[in-house]
């Protein structure tokens, strides 16, 4: 058996990069060695973990010599820059930019539904889009059921998936909105405050942002859908801190219930059903924050499709669509004996 890993968090100062730690303690993830690498800007801060005091390093081609595991959340051109070194060191890089999610040769994997995949990695593995991985959860187990035929998905997402300048300036537009004052936008296009914003991303030439086209994407590659199933995505972004929320419609080719839908998912793993509208029962982005499950709530046949389901679920952006699935996708990895 494989000695622990040496482990490298790249981009360990971010909001991401944070979280990953912090669940790193959470899931128990083994590890002979560990080591926090950012950028030249956050290099020298001191961050404690497990009882010690560890001082960030800049990352470099040599900060990788001699690490296993390498979880990174410090965007796509910083991934594509160390993924060659960290590659040639022997270690595996699981990546939670979009630098790598598309390529043929890398698995994009969400842990617990395509971790076979993760056998066929070259030293790089990529995590999902964030409004894609809680989805991936509750779309695997059903369509194991009754086969997804067509899907649209709305997302409303949390102003955290921009960033920690993106927190801020919720913060900060909506005191200002609350006085009567206007502050300059930055990283947000248009005011975010008392408003929703339906761009996530630049546009394409198909009129669908970016955002919007990962979720199609992703979803058929993780899934291993046809290439020509419909899938259709709007994304837009609300003055939430934290949690993406997303309205999901499923035409599957077997008939399935509201009932069966209920019962599959409350025994899918990573899944937590809050189903009683009577009662005003459903999930909420407060009900999701800091926890790990992907809450499914407001589950009735969709009157539009036939065989057709609507459904409501939200989850933790950090957790589930980034830092949670990097640290699932590792314990899975040492698990599997794939380093």
């Amino acid at each position: 058996m494989k000695r622990s890993p040496n482990i490298a968090i790249l981009g360990a100062t971010g909001v991401v990069g944070r979280e990953i730690t912090k669940i790193i303690d959470e899931l128990n993830i083994e590890f002979n060695e560990i080591k926090f690498l950012s950028s030249a800007k956050s290099a020298g801060k001191k961050l404690e973990f497990q009882g010690k005091t560890y001082t960030v390093e800049e990352a470099t081609p040599e900060s990788f010599d001699g690490v296993n595991i390498v979880l990174a959340s410090a965007g796509g051109s910083t991934s594509q820059k160390f993924a060659p070194e960290i590659v040639k060191r022997g270690g595996v890089l699981i990546d939670n930019s979009s630098a790598f999610r598309m390529d043929k040769d890398v698995p994009l994997v969400i842990a617990y539904v395509n971790d076979e995949d993760l056998r066929k990695h070259k030293g790089i593995i990529a995590n999902p889009n964030c409004s894609t991985s809680q989805l991936m959860l509750v779309l695997k187990p059903l369509h194991e059921k009754a086969k997804i035929k067509r899907l649209l998905v709305s997302t409303y997402q949390a102003v955290s998936g921009a960033g920690l300048a993106a927190i801020n300036e919720l913060t900060e537009d909506t005191k200002a909105r609350l006085e009567g004052k206007d502050i300059e936008n930055k990283a947000f296009k248009k005011p975010i405050s008392f408003n929703v914003i339906p761009q996530i991303d630049v546009f394409t030439e198909n009129g669908y942002t970016k955002e919007e086209m990962k979720v199609v994407n992703e979803t058929k590659k993780i899934l291993h859908l046809p290439e020509d199933l419909p899938i259709s995505c709007t994304a837009a972004r609300v003055p939430v801190y934290n949690g993406h929320s997303e309205a999901v419609d499923i035409e599957f080719e077997d008939e399935i219930t509201p009932d069966e839908v209920r019962e599959i998912l409350s025994n899918s793993f990573g899944v937590k059903v809050i189903d009683n509208p009577e009662n005003f029962e459903y999930p909420t982005t407060r009900d999701a924050s800091g926890v790990d499950p992907v809450f499914v709530g407001r589950v009735r046949k969709n009157l539009a499709f036939k065989n057709g389901i609507s459904l409501w679920c939200v989850a933790d952006n950090l957790r589930i669509g980034a830092a949670l699935n990097t640290v699932r996708i590792c314990k899975k990895i040492i698990e599997m004996e794939l380093y």
